[in-house]
């Protein structure tokens, strides 16, 4: 037996002792958590629309534009829904959308899960969970981004600041999208009418890291448009960084 031989039959025996290494993590152009609020104040009519807005804007041809122009032509999404404290839940795994095929089925899997909670409001509490899955996403990418809608103030679990800023500590950038309701709530007008306006809490409170924006929907109803004017956003951010780091 050559030299040779036996070198490749020690090898071949670590293989099977230690097993294999570990394939690299397959490149994206950015992990995206969409991260959707769908506490009491979101009722059966205004979750219809929300869900129906996050359907048919990944599926829009400009955000599928938006994908393909990237350097890699892929981002990796997972879609959570969150309300209270310990009221998270993992709607649709991490999935690379790279064309109007995979960008169908994840819409079409949006609109067929159902509902997982309806209860109190930590923003806090949706960003935590958002950060556990971007720790443990199948995919590798330098750009990472948590996606918040909702339509109230921080009001369960710890102080949503807090949590804002650990995310951003670790190279996370959080975008919000608040949906402005046209009636206060009765028995808590300030939760989802804060004075100075919800937008303005998210700026202060939710949002951050590099390029970090607020976008506001009018409405339930106008839902759809700001999240698809979202969505073009973040994904436009990410080549615009890119190019500049070629500069």
């Amino acid at each position: 037996m050559g030299a040779a031989t036996r070198l490749f039959g020690i090898i071949a025996a670590i293989g099977v002792l230690f097993g294999s290494p570990a394939r690299a993590a397959e490149e994206v152009d950015l992990l995206l958590v969409l991260s959707s609020d769908v506490s009491r104040s979101v009722d059966a009519p205004k979750f219809k629309l929300q869900r129906d807005g996050y359907a048919s804007a990944i599926v829009n041809p400009r955000v599928i534009q938006a994908i393909r122009s990237g350097s890699l032509g892929k981002i990796g999404v997972s879609f959570v829904e969150w309300s209270g404290v310990g009221a998270q839940r993992i709607v649709i795994d991490w999935t690379i959308i790279r064309d109007e095929a995979t960008a169908k089925d994840f819409s079409a899997q949006i609109i067929e899960a159902p509902r997982a909670f309806a209860d109190r409001t930590s923003i806090s509490g949706g960003i935590d969970f958002a950060m556990a899955q971007l720790a443990r996403a199948p995919f590798q990418s330098s750009r990472r981004t948590i996606d918040v809608s909702g339509d109230g103030t921080n009001n369960s679990g710890r102080d949503v600041a807090d949590a804002r800023d650990e995310a951003v500590a670790k190279g996370v950038t959080i975008n919000g999208l608040v949906i402005l309701s046209e009636r206060p709530m009765s028995w808590n007008a300030d939760h989802t009418n804060p004075p100075g306006g919800l937008d303005s809490y998210y700026r202060n409170n939710v949002i951050g890291g590099p390029g970090a924006f607020v976008m506001v929907a009018e409405n339930f109803n106008s839902f759809g448009q700001a999240i698809l004017n979202k969505l073009i956003a973040e994904i436009a951010s990410v080549q615009e960084t890119k190019h500049a780091e070629l500069r």
